[in-house]
C-alpha cells in the first residue's frame, strides 16, 4: 500500500506542431498524474487508462516542455493479491512501470478502429437471420479494400461506409437504454480504508477531466458516506479537504447535472444486517448530506452490490422521501433466476417502491454491443417498459468511464438493428418508467440473494462489534435523553453521537460488516467498535450521572443499595449480579420500570427459587417453577418443559444444545460463501476435554458448565443459566476457534410443527419456510435474523435468542444458529 512519487520533465518536439501529443504511462500500479499542483488524471492499466492527453492539436504558442508528476501506487485496481483476485495481500508484493513514453496519437487510425469493432460486433453477434449482420460485414469488408494503411487519404472514404452503417436508423419500438457513466468504488474490501481516498481521486479526477471535453457524459456517484481515520465526514467531505482543486471542479459539474450524486445513504450498506436504527440513521445522514451539500435529497436508493436487501427497505425508503430502487445483485443467484428487471417491491407494510434492475446484469459495462444486445434481450418485462438502464465504466476497485466507451455508445445511439443508446440521468429513466408502470408485477417480503451466505457468520467479532455498538449507541441517547427533559444543564452529546453513528455507518459498508474484506479492513474495523464502546460508556456515564445525581450521592442511599436503569420500553424482572460489601459479586432479583430506574435496596425473594439437582447418571436437572430443563454429561439439552402447560419443547430420542461441524468449502468466494452441500458433511461435536460440572447449586440462579473439543484444535466452553422467575435458558458460549474451512452451528430440535419459522429483521419479523418443496425453499438453506427465531404453531412454540450472531436456519423442526 505504498506510494512513490515520479517527477516527469517532458520535451516535446518542435516538428510535432498540429499533432495530437500523449504521455502513455503504463504500470501494474494504480497512478496519478498531477500538474500544476492539481491532480488531473487517473492511471490504471486494468481500467484502460494508460495515457493523459497533453494537447489535441500542438500549437506553436502552446508550451513545449513540461513537468509531471506521477503518484503510484504498489497495488493494482483489485489490490496486491498474490495469483487470485481474492487472495490475501502479498506482502513482498513490487510495482513495476513498464513503459513511460511521450507519443503522438493518431485520432483518425482510432476513430476507424472503433468503427471495425462496432461493424465487427454487428455482424457476429446480430446473427444469420438478422440482414443487418450482413451488412455490418460486408461495410467492414469495403473498408477494408478500400483503405490502405500506409495512405491516410483513404481513411475518411472508409470511415464514410461505416457512418452510411450508423446513420441508418430505428424504428419507434426499438427499446431505449439510458446509458450512465458508473464507478462503482468499494469504501474498503481488498484494500484498506485510506487507499480509497486515493481510487475516489483516481476515479473522479478522470470523469471530470471527460466531461470537460464530452458536455453530454452524465455520472452516477453513489459513495456519499466515508470517514477516513481522521474521521472527517464523508467522500466529498475529504475529497474537499485532501482534493481541494478537484472538488471545486467537481461542484461545478454537479450544478450542471452531469456529475449526478444518487444512493441516499451514508455507504453503501449492507442490506441485511444492520439494525433498523442504522438503516435509519444511513438514510438520515446520507439524505442530510443532499439537502446541505446540493439543496434537495436523493428521490433514489442506489445499492448495487450488497447481498440481498432486507423486506423492510421499502418501507424505510418511503419515511426517507425515496420511491425508487436500483440493483443489480440478484442477478448472481445461483439457483433461481429472478423473474423480473423493474417490478414494484412491497415491503412488509406494504410500502411500495419502483425497483428496476439494469438487464445486462451489471454496473461495470463497457458500452459494446453485445452488452447493448443482452440488455434488450434479457429484459425480462418486454411489453410491460421498454426502457432500461446501462451503467457502464470500470468498478468495485474504481476506475469508471473511458473515451472509448462513450465512442462505441455515439455510434449505437439510433443505428438500424441496435437497441436506442441515450445518454441519460437517473431521473429521466425512471421518470420514464413510472409512465410504463402500469403493467408491472409486484414482488412482497424480501430480495434474497442465493449467494453469500457465509457472510452472515464470517468475521463474528465484527458481528459482535455491530451488534454491541448498536446496543451501546441506544441506551446513549435513551439516557441522555431523559438527562436534557430532567437536567436543562445537561448537554445532549450530539455532536459526539453523530461521530460515533458514522464509524459505525462506514463499519456496515457491505462488504466490511459482512467479513469479506482484507485483514487490514477487519483490524481498522475492530478498532473503530473499540473506540465506540470506550466513548460510548463514558457518555453513558455522563447521562446517569446527570440523570441520577440526587440517587447517586452517599447521603441518598445505604452502602447495600444499587441503581439499576432499564433501557428497554418494557418492564423487567431479572437476576443481576453487584458487588457485596466485602468486595466480591452478590445476586439480586430486582424489577424496574420500563424506561426507568430503581434503587434496589432489600431484593425480593423469589416466590420459587431455582432447584439444581444432579442424577446418579451425572445429568443435571435445573427447575424455576416456570420451566425444567434437563442437561446430560455433554452438555445437551435432553428435556425442556414449560410447566403451566406441561408441553416438552425437545423431542423424544433427541438433543439440542447440539454442536455440530460441517465441512466449508465452497466453489470460489471462500469469505463469502457456503454451499447447500455442506449440509452432507454435518459431524456432531462428540469429544468431551470437562464433563457437566454444577456451578451455582440454585437460589437466584443454577448453572452449569463443560467444555467440548471442537475440530482438532479448538475448544468450546458453555455455561448454562437458568434465573428464579426467569422464562428462558441461557447459553453463554467461549469458542477458541482454530479450524480452517469448517464451519460450527448449535442445533435444537423442537417439538412444534410448522411450515414456517418466525425471523426478527429491522423494525419487524419475516416468515420463511421450514420446508424445502420448491428450489426457492432449498435455495434458503442458511438464512438471516437478528436477535431471535422461533418456530410456534397454535398456543404453543420456542424461540431462539442470540446477543451477536445473523446465520440461522429452520428446517422442519430443527432450529440452528451458526457460530
Amino acid at each position: 500500500w505504498e506510494t512513490c512519487w515520479f517527477k516527469v520533465e517532458l520535451s516535446i518536439p518542435l516538428a510535432w506542431a498540429g499533432q495530437e501529443v500523449h504521455f502513455v504511462w503504463e504500470s501494474d500500479g494504480e497512478g496519478m498524474v498531477w500538474q500544476d499542483a492539481q491532480p488531473v488524471q487517473g492511471l490504471t492499466k486494468e481500467g484502460e487508462k494508460t495515457s493523459y492527453i497533453l494537447t489535441r492539436s500542438l500549437k506553436e504558442s502552446e508550451p513545449h516542455s513540461l513537468t509531471l508528476y506521477v503518484e503510484l501506487a504498489c497495488n493494482g485496481l483489485f489490490g496486491a493479491g498474490k495469483g487470485s483476485m481474492i487472495a490475501p495481500p502479498d506482502p513482498d508484493r513490487r510495482v513495476t512501470l513498464s513503459k513511460a513514453e511521450l507519443v503522438i496519437f493518431n485520432r483518425d487510425v482510432y476513430e476507424l478502429l472503433v468503427d471495425l469493432e462496432i461493424l465487427l460486433d454487428m455482424a457476429q453477434l446480430l446473427g444469420e437471420e438478422d440482414q443487418r449482420s450482413f451488412q455490418a460485414l460486408y461495410t467492414a469488408n469495403q473498408m477494408v479494400n478500400v483503405c490502405d494503411v500506409t495512405d491516410p487519404s483513404t481513411f475518411p472514404a472508409a470511415r464514410d461506409l461505416a457512418a452510411a452503417i450508423f446513420s441508418q436508423r430505428n424504428g419507434e419500438s426499438q427499446h431505449t437504454i439510458h446509458a450512465m457513466g458508473h464507478c462503482h468504488i468499494d469504501s474498503a474490501w481488498l484494500w484498506p480504508y485510506e487507499e480509497t481516498i486515493r481510487k475516489c481521486a483516481r476515479s473522479w479526477v478522470t470523469v471530470v477531466h471527460l466531461m470537460e471535453h464530452n458536455p453530454e457524459l452524465t455520472f452516477a456517484c453513489s459513495q456519499l458516506g466515508l470517514i477516513p481515520v481522521l474521521w472527517q465526514a464523508q467522500q466529498f467531505e475529504w475529497v474537499r479537504s485532501w482534493y481541494p482543486g478537484l472538488y471545486a471542479r467537481i461542484c461545478d459539474f454537479v450544478a450542471k447535472g452531469q456529475f449526478i450524486p444518487v444512493g441516499g445513504t451514508w455507504v453503501e450498506m449492507d442490506g441485511n444486517l444492520p439494525s433498523g436504527e442504522s438503516m435509519v440513521r444511513q438514510f438520515l445522514q446520507g439524505q442530510r448530506f443532499f439537502q446541505e451539500q446540493f439543496g434537495r435529497i436523493c428521490s433514489e436508493f442506489w445499492l448495487p452490490d450488497t447481498f440481498g436487501y432486507s423486506a423492510q427497505l421499502p418501507q424505510l425508503m418511503h419515511g426517507c422521501g425515496i420511491q425508487r430502487f436500483l440493483t443489480q445483485k440478484l442477478s448472481w443467484n445461483l439457483v433461481n433466476s429472478f423473474p423480473h428487471h423493474t417490478f414494484f417491491w412491497e415491503g412488509i407494510d406494504g410500502s411500495q417502491v419502483l425497483t428496476h434492475f439494469p438487464p445486462g446484469d451489471s454496473y461495470g459495462m463497457h458500452g459494446r454491443v453485445e452488452e447493448m444486445l443482452k440488455t434488450a434481450k434479457n429484459n425480462k418485462d418486454k411489453g410491460r417498459v421498454n426502457h432500461s438502464a446501462f451503467l457502464f465504466g470500470f468498478g468495485d476497485g474504481g476506475g469508471g468511464p473511458t473515451q472509448k466507451m462513450l465512442d462505441r455508445m455515439k455510434r449505437m445511439s439510433n443505428t438500424d438493428g441496435l437497441p436506442r443508446v441515450q445518454i441519460s440521468t437517473p431521473d429521466q429513466l425512471f421518470s420514464v418508467l413510472e409512465k410504463e408502470s402500469s403493467q408491472l408485477c409486484t414482488w412482497v417480503g424480501e430480495l434474497f440473494l442465493e449467494l453469500h451466505n457465509g457472510t452472515y457468520t464470517t468475521q463474528a467479532q465484527i458481528k459482535k462489534g455491530n451488534r454491541e455498538c448498536e446496543r451501546i449507541l441506544h441506551d446513549v441517547e435513551v439516557l441522555s435523553t431523559l438527562a436534557v427533559a430532567q437536567d436543562r444543564v445537561f448537554q445532549y452529546p450530539a455532536s459526539q453521537l453523530q461521530r460515533l453513528w458514522r464509524l459505525l455507518m462506514l463499519n456496515q459498508f457491505h462488504d466490511v460488516l459482512p467479513g469479506s474484506c482484507i485483514q487490514l479492513v477487519v483490524e481498522d474495523a475492530l478498532q473503530y467498535y473499540t473506540e465506540i464502546r470506550r466513548a460510548g460508556a463514558q457518555l453513558q456515564e455522563e447521562a446517569v450521572q446527570s440523570l441520577c445525581r440526587d440517587l447517586l450521592q452517599p447521603e441518598a442511599r445505604s452502602t447495600q443499595s444499587t441503581l439499576m436503569l432499564n433501557t428497554l420500553p418494557w418492564e423487567r424482572t431479572e437476576v443481576i449480579s453487584r458487588p457485596g460489601p466485602d468486595g466480591t459479586e452478590t445476586l439480586a432479583l430486582v424489577t424496574v420500570p420500563s424506561m426507568g430506574y430503581a434503587l434496589v435496596q432489600e431484593p425480593f425473594v423469589p416466590p420459587q427459587p431455582v432447584a439444581v439437582r444432579k442424577q446418579e447418571d451425572g445429568s443435571v436437572t435445573m427447575e424455576n417453577g416456570i420451566i425444567a430443563v434437563c442437561l446430560d454429561t455433554m452438555g445437551h439439552l435432553t428435556s425442556l418443559q414449560l410447566l403451566d402447560s406441561g408441553r416438552s419443547s425437545v423431542p423424544d430420542g433427541c438433543c439440542a444444545n447440539q454442536f455440530a461441524l460441517f465441512d466449508d468449502v465452497p466453489l470460489y468466494w471462500d469469505a463469502w460463501d457456503v454451499m447447500d452441500y455442506h449440509l452432507e458433511t454435518r459431524k456432531p461435536v462428540t469429544t468431551l476435554l470437562k464433563p457437566l460440572e454444577i456451578t451455582l447449586a440454585g437460589g437466584l440462579r443454577g448453572s452449569v458448565r463443560f467444555s467440548l473439543q471442537v475440530g482438532k484444535s479448538s475448544t468450546l466452553t458453555q455455561e448454562i443459566i437458568l434465573d428464579a422467575m426467569c422464562p428462558y435458558l441461557r447459553f453463554l458460549t467461549q469458542v477458541e476457534w482454530k479450524e480452517a474451512h469448517k464451519f460450527l452451528k448449535v442445533e435444537f430440535p423442537v417439538q412444534v410443527r410448522s411450515t414456517n419459522a418466525t425471523y426478527e429483521i429491522q423494525f419487524g419479523h419475516l416468515q420463511r419456510p421450514t420446508h424445502w418443496n420448491t428450489s426457492w425453499d432449498w435455495a434458503r438453506f442458511e438464512v438471516w435474523a437478528h436477535k431471535w427465531l422461533d418456530l410456534s404453531e397454535h398456543g404453543f412454540g420456542v424461540a431462539l435468542l442470540n446477543d451477536c450472531k445473523y446465520g440461522a436456519s429452520a428446517h422442519r423442526n430443527i432450529l440452528s444458529l451458526s457460530l
